[in-house]
């Protein structure tokens, strides 16, 4: 159909891809957790924009370029690891702010609470998208993932890169909503619990770390 081979074989797959844990998704769990729904779907579109992008130049070829120039590939590869660190720690130094001011007074504290976090300047939409973007393994993996449910002999091959591209798009979609959803639940427990906020963002800048470890070790 449309040039699509073995669609529900596809859809399973997509369907694990999606639930792995990646920076992506931490990221838009992190900010709506700590800004609320609207902030999380800040971050949410800079994630869908991102992952646009890299599926146009996929199905382009930018792939063979990245998988075929080392030299392309470890520029892409250590700007992405290295803004990963800038992230990490950027919410280390926040969760050390929280956790030094925690014997604060109650109004003080409720008084902070208050305020969202994009308003220091966070722009999650654009941290979220530049986190999509530096990452060649996902132009990689698009272009390897998708040709295999693509029909060779089908006239129109890049009709079918945008069927399952869209797929992928609100596969994510509802993904991250799940995720917004969560994060604003567990928003009111931190804003009750300054100690249990400092942990979480401590735990998420951990992670990004990790994630520019695995990023800058990884290989075309």
């Amino acid at each position: 159909m449309l040039g699509i081979i073995d669609l529900p074989t596809y859809l399973a797959g997509l369907i694990l891809i999606v639930l792995l844990p990646g920076p992506n998704s931490i990221y838009v769990l992190s900010v709506a957790a700590r800004s609320g729904t609207r902030a999380g779907y800040t971050a949410a579109a800079g994630v869908f924009t991102g992952d646009a992008v890299l599926m146009i130049l996929a199905a382009a070829g930018a792939a063979t370029l990245l998988g075929t120039n080392p030299l392309v590939f470890a520029v892409v590869k250590f700007v992405g690891a290295a803004y990963l660190v800038w992230m990490a720690i950027g919410m280390l130094r926040t969760a050390h702010a929280m956790w030094t001011s925690r014997h604060q007074r109650a109004e003080e504290q409720r008084a902070a609470d208050a305020a969202p976090a994009p308003s220091t300047g966070e722009r999650p939409y654009r941290r979220a998208l530049v986190v999509s973007l530096f990452n060649p393994k996902v132009i990689l993996f698009l272009i390897s993932f998708f040709v295999q449910f693509v029909d060779p002999n089908y006239a129109y091959p890049a009709l079918s890169f945008l069927i399952l591209g869209l797929l992928l798009q609100l596969v994510s979609f509802l993904y991250l909503s799940a995720l917004i959803f969560s994060g604003t639940r567990l928003a009111a427990a931190f804003s009750r619990r300054r100690r249990l906020s400092a942990g979480a963002t401590s735990v998420a800048g951990a992670l990004f770390l990790g994630f520019a470890v695995k990023l800058s070790l990884s290989t075309a």
